[in-house]
């Protein structure tokens, strides 16, 4: 049997930091130190809205998978106040367009994983996936394997679509 090494997922596989917990605090949240930084080359934001910021994935499903999260640390859509829920919802359109324009996806997975029972990986901070999908983007590896191939960079897909976020 061969194999394939992904070294680079072990971060986020052996990771058992207080952010993954449904209780983390905003001090604890991986996502709130990151979105209070002012890093968003190394942490991959793409671009800051009033409400939210959307960054790419660190790591991802697939090529161009996006989060979108607001600002305030809530656990779910109804934390958010109004304005932000209208923002969130242009911002899945707009990014939705741009993924599908500039990367040439087939289609979008777009959804939310609320608590840690729906797969949520840091459950006390709500945020939005867009996921790309291509024609032929699924293989044995998943199942097999239990491993996901991208072959792409981040760093040079982040430089590529952050001049083209809306």
């Amino acid at each position: 049997m061969k194999q394939l090494f992904s070294p680079w997922r072990s971060d986020y596989t052996e990771h058992n930091g207080r952010s993954k917990q449904e209780d983390a605090t905003e001090d604890e949240c991986v996502f709130c130190i990151q979105l209070k930084s002012n890093k968003d080359v190394e942490y991959l934001i793409l671009k800051r809205h009033k409400h939210h910021a959307v960054m790419l994935n660190k790591y991802p499903y697939n090529a161009g998978h996006l989060l979108i999260l607001p600002y305030a640390h809530i656990a779910d859509l109804h934390g958010l106040e109004q304005a932000a829920h209208h923002e969130l919802i242009d911002l899945v359109a707009a990014y939705s367009a741009l993924l599908k324009t500039k990367l040439n996806a087939d289609g979008l997975n777009v959804g939310f994983n609320i608590g840690k029972a729906a797969g949520a990986g840091i459950p006390s901070h709500m945020h939005t996936h867009i996921l790309p999908r291509f024609y032929g983007d699924t293989n044995f590896l998943p199942t097999l394997a239990n491993t996901k191939n991208i072959p792409f960079d981040l760093n040079e897909l982040y430089t590529r679509l952050k001049p083209l976020c809306p």
